[in-house]
Formats: C-alpha cells, structure tokens, sequence
C-alpha cells in the first residue's frame, strides 16, 4: 500500500498553480485533528497491515511551513504500518525551510525531500510569484544534507516566456553545483483559476527548448525516467504510474482502490466537518485502459502487450516498425517521452 498526505496550506499563492492551496491563518490545530481522523479511519477501514506501507508523499500545499510538531501524533500512529524500508517523502519551500525543522522531519522517519525552487534566476522567480531567491535554494539544501537527507529533489518550470537557451544553460550551471540525487522539470501550463489563468503568451510554446532543456539535464548525469523526472526514481510516484493502490488523506486528496478512484471534500470547512467522507468514481475497463496507455507512455513503466487489444496492437507494432516505440519483454516502451499525449491518443 501507499500513502498521499495532502498539506492545503501556503504563505502565498504562486501564479502558475492550481493546486488546492490556502492561507494558513489559525487553522493548522484544526486541520491536523481531522487529518489525523481521516488517515486512521482510511487505515482501518481499509484493513492496512503493520510494515505494508510502502512509501508516503506529503505533499501541498506547503508542508514545511506546518510545525514539525503538527505530524509527530501522525507519526507515531503511523509507526507500525510502515515498512521497515519505505521511502517516505515531503515537500517543502526554500523559504520555509531551516535546519531544526529539517532535522525533525529526519527524525520522523522521512527519508526524502522534495524542495520547490522553481529557478535559480532571481527575475524568472519574480514572475513566477515565489517568495524565495536563489540563494534561499542552495541553503535548504546545505540544511538538508546537515539533517542527515541523502535522497533530495529540485522542482524547476520551464518554457516561460523568460526562458532561451542562456536561461536553461545558467539553470543547470547551478544544478551541477548541487550534489542531489533527482529533478523535477515541469513545462509551465497556463490553468484556469490562478493568476496566469488566459495569459497564453506567459508561456513559450518551445518544443525545441524543451528538448534542449532533457538532453541539459541528462548530460548532468541524471537519467529520464518520465516525461519532467530525473534521477534516482521516486518509488511513490512509480506506484502511480503502475497502477498501484494508495490511499489519499487530506483536503482535495484522492484515493485509488481496486479500480476505484477516492475524492475527500473540495472546501475546507467541509473537510474538517466530516475528514471521512468519499465521494467514489467507478473506473470501467475503457478508464483504466486509457490510464494505462497514457501513464506507461510518459514514464518508465511502458505498456504490457496484453493490455492492449487488438487494434491497439497492431498501431504499436506499427508505431514500433516507425521507431516511435520499442517492444521489450512484451512491453512497449517510449522512445521520446515529449511525444507521449500524440502517441496515446493514436492508440487509444
């Protein structure tokens, strides 16, 4: 089993995202007593056994600007279910981010940290409306290695319109100063709701850029393994793409069980009223089919033969004589992870 812990709280809204984020104000007390509530139902109900929790993603939100305090009783319940070896992961923001705090998430058990930085161009970060500079980044990760973190991910955004060529090659300068072990490149996409929402021309559109920005990253020496990841392989995430249960906790979390998919309530104060509550969806076969080609094109995990039927088949065995695809041990895997959407939606 897996675990998603969704922490709803920022100090301020970026203006790329369209997570579920929240000013934290007095609410964290509140807030943790119904986490707390909800992952000890979603834990029992579900029937979890002690040492088979594989791996658990905190995520936001801004988690590292709750008190370590906040997850200790969390913890504590948590303790028997986790697997002696699990990677247990969080999210956190140069910004808000110091040594003591660190040192307690490591002494949680956390053994992976996954820190926002976004850029290291002080302008480019000022149009992504982030609190931190550059510097803050090369500090966290100094904090995060004295705390004792040994497995640490950088988050970037590329193909704004800041970016050239001199900005993506000034990005991995600073990255090959960085002894980490994963990063997360991730295209900017204008959503709706936030504060680039209808403003097209914040993004570049440069799939030329973004070519050049993989092949950056991987001479740095970290290997693609899906179309924004690099590095040492996040085990969680890989459990997504191969279709691993996980239970979701949180505000705005979702959940996966047996081909279902589990969704808490979407506001606050509804969350904190009733933390158990799920709404359910009912994946059919054609859902988990498209699931399956789509996840498996964009990373590592590739697509079994015997999922497909016959149709879908014969367009991977032609995609494959195209060069597009290689078929490996009965599972077609992708051979340019930027073209993973055009390709799925041909098979599917």
């Amino acid at each position: 089993m897996h675990l998603y812990i969704h922490i709803p709280f920022c100090q301020s809204k970026c203006a790329y995202c369209s997570f579920t984020s929240l000013k934290k104000q007095d609410n964290e007390k509140i807030y943790f007593d119904a986490l707390y509530k909800d992952i000890k139902y979603q834990i029992q109900k579900n029937n979890i056994e002690k040492n088979s929790i594989k791996t658990i993603f905190i995520g936001g939100g801004t988690p590292s600007i709750i008190n370590a305090n906040s997850y200790e009783k969390i913890f504590i319940f948590l303790e028997k279910y986790i697997k002696k070896d699990a990677e247990i992961s969080i999210e956190a923001n140069p910004n808000s981010t110091n040594f003591a705090w660190l040192k307690n998430m490591k002494d949680f058990g956390i053994n992976r940290i996954s820190f926002g930085a976004q850029s290291f161009n002080d302008e480019k970060l000022k149009f992504l409306k982030r609190s931190h500079d550059k510097n803050a980044i090369f500090k966290s990760v100094e904090n995060a290695f004295k705390a004792g973190f040994d497995n640490i991910n950088i988050d970037l955004i590329y193909d704004s319109k800041l970016d050239n060529k001199k900005m993506l090659d000034f990005e991995c300068e600073n990255l090959a100063k960085l002894n980490i072990t994963h990063i997360s490149a991730y295209n900017l996409t204008i959503e709706e709701k936030t504060a680039f929402a209808k403003k097209y021309h914040y993004k570049k559109n440069a799939a030329r850029l973004a070519k050049y920005f993989i092949e950056k990253i991987i001479n740095l020496g970290f290997k693609q393994y899906e179309i924004s990841n690099f590095g040492q392989i996040c085990s969680h995430n890989l459990a997504y793409w191969q279709g691993k249960d996980y239970l979701g906790c949180g505000l705005s979390s979702v959940g996966f069980i047996k081909n279902k998919r589990f969704y808490t309530k979407k506001s606050l104060n509804d969350y904190i009223k009733d933390p158990i509550f799920r709404e359910v969806e009912n994946l059919n076969k054609e859902d988990l089919n498209l699931e399956k080609i789509f996840l498996g094109l964009r990373s590592c995990v590739g697509i079994k033969k015997q999922d497909l039927d016959e149709k879908q088949l014969n367009k991977a065995l032609f995609l494959t004589n195209k060069k597009k695809l290689y078929l490996k041990n009965d599972i077609f895997f992708n051979n340019n992870y930027l073209l993973s959407d055009e390709i799925a939606l041909y098979l599917s």
